[in-house]
C-alpha cells in the first residue's frame, strides 16, 4: 500500500548535494508535482546547488550552508519552525543530513530500506521504502515517490533558465555544432588523461565539430583545461571558470554532445537532453551513469571492481567503489571515439 492514497497536503524532501544527485531529484520531485499539483512542496538542498536550482516551479527552497555546521542546521531549524509536514522524505545517507532532519517537524520521516541506509539514517525515519533491486540512483529516488503513492512515470525536467542563460550560450557556442568536454570528476584520480582528451578534442574538430571545455573556477580545473588545450592541436573554446550553474546549464543543453567523466555537468546534460558519452572507472556506470545514455557509456569499472573485490559486480554491494589513480588510464582514445560515434549515429 502506498503512504499516500490521496494528494498530501505538504512534503518536504532533503537531498543536500551533489550536483548529480540533485539533478536526479529535481525529476522525481516533478514527478510528484505531475501527479499532485495541488501538493505544497518544500526541498532542503545545499547551497551551492540550490544555485542551479533557484526559481524552480512551484518549490520552496530551504538552504542548508553546510560549511555553517550546527549554525547552519539551526538556521533551516528556525525558518521550518511551527511547520509539520505530512511526510519528510530523507533522500540521503550522510550523518550530517539525518541530524539535520531532526530539527524538521513531520508526521512520517521516509527513509531508504535499512539495506541500504548507511550511517544509521534508519535511527532518523520511521518509514522506509521497500526498495533494495533498483541500481540507478534517480531509479532509487523514484522509488521514494513510488512509496508515496505516485506512479511510475518517465523521468522529465524543466530547470529554471533565463533567456540570459541561453543567450550566453549562444554568445559563447554561436551556432556551430558543438561537443561540450567537462573533464573534471570530484577527485582528480577519476579524471580521464589530458592528452586522451585532446586526441578525442581533435577528432572531434575533424568531423566538423566545436569543441568547448566547461568546468568550475576551481584552480584543479582550469589547470585540467590548460593542460588539455596544450596538448590539443585544434583550438578549443575554454568555458572552464567562466559559467555560473545555469549558464552551464544552457551551455549544455546548446551542445550536440557532452564528453565526461562521472560529475554533475554529465547529469546537467542530461537534463537538458543533450547526449553524453560517459567515462567510468570508480564507480559503477549503472548506478551513477547518465541516465538516456547508460548504453553509450565506456567503462573499465567491471573489470577493475572484479580485480580489487574477487567478486563480480552483481555481487558487491550497491555503491560499491573502484580504488586507484591508474584506473581511467585503462581507457582507450580509439574506445571513446567507436563509442562517439555509435551514439551520434542513434541521434
Amino acid at each position: 500500500m502506498p503512504l499516500f492514497t490521496h494528494a498530501p497536503r505538504s512534503l518536504c524532501f532533503l537531498r543536500l548535494s551533489a550536483i548529480g544527485d540533485v539533478c536526479h531529484a529535481v525529476a522525481a520531485i516533478q514527478a510528484v508535482q505531475r501527479h499532485w499539483p495541488q501538493t505544497q512542496i518544500t526541498w532542503v538542498v545545499g547551497k551551492v546547488e540550490a544555485q542551479l536550482l533557484a526559481g524552480l516551479d512551484g518549490v520552496e527552497l530551504v538552504v542548508f550552508d553546510k560549511k555553517a555546521g550546527l549554525a547552519g542546521m539551526r538556521h533551516v531549524w528556525r525558518q521550518l519552525k511551527g511547520r509539520r509536514f505530512d511526510a519528510l522524505v530523507h533522500m540521503q545517507l550522510a550523518l550530517r543530513a539525518s541530524l539535520l532532519t531532526v530539527g524538521i517537524g513531520a508526521r512520517y520521516r521516509v527513509g531508504f530500506h535499512r539495506h541500504r541506509a548507511k550511517e544509521g539514517q534508519w535511527l532518523f525515519t520511521n518509514k522506509r521504502i521497500p526498495d533494495t533491486q533498483s541500481c540507478h540512483v534517480l531509479d532509487s529516488f523514484f522509488a521514494f515517490t513510488q512509496y508515496l503513492g505516485v506512479p511510475v512515470m518517465p523521468p522529465q525536467w524543466q530547470l529554471p533558465l533565463s533567456e540570459d542563460d541561453h543567450a550566453f550560450a549562444k554568445a559563447q557556442l554561436g551556432d556551430k555544432p558543438t561537443v561540450v568536454i567537462s573533464p573534471a570528476a570530484s577527485k582528480d584520480e577519476r579524471n580521464w588523461l589530458p592528452e586522451r582528451y585532446a586526441e578525442f578534442a581533435d577528432y572531434a574538430v575533424g568531423k566538423g565539430y566545436q569543441v568547448a571545455l566547461c568546468g568550475s573556477p576551481a584552480a584543479r580545473e582550469k589547470t585540467l583545461a590548460a593542460c588539455i588545450i596544450a596538448a590539443a592541436n585544434a583550438p578549443l573554446v575554454n568555458l572552464v571558470g567562466q559559467t555560473s550553474l545555469k549558464q552551464l546549464a544552457a551551455v549544455l543543453a546548446r551542445a550536440d554532445a557532452v564528453l565526461a567523466p562521472d560529475s554533475g555537468p554529465a547529469h546537467m546534460a542530461t537534463t537538458q537532453g543533450t547526449p553524453v558519452l560517459g567515462l567510468y572507472g570508480h564507480s559503477n556506470p549503472k548506478r551513477t551513469g547518465p541516465y538516456n545514455n547508460l548504453a553509450d557509456v565506456v567503462s573499465v569499472y567491471e573489470t577493475f571492481a572484479e580485480q580489487q573485490y574477487g567478486k563480480s559486480v552483481d555481487q558487491l554491494a550497491w555503491s560499491t567503489r573502484v580504488k586507484g589513480d591508474h584506473v581511467m588510464a585503462a581507457i582507450d582514445a580509439q574506445q571513446v571515439i567507436d563509442a562517439f560515434e555509435t551514439m551520434m549515429a542513434k541521434q
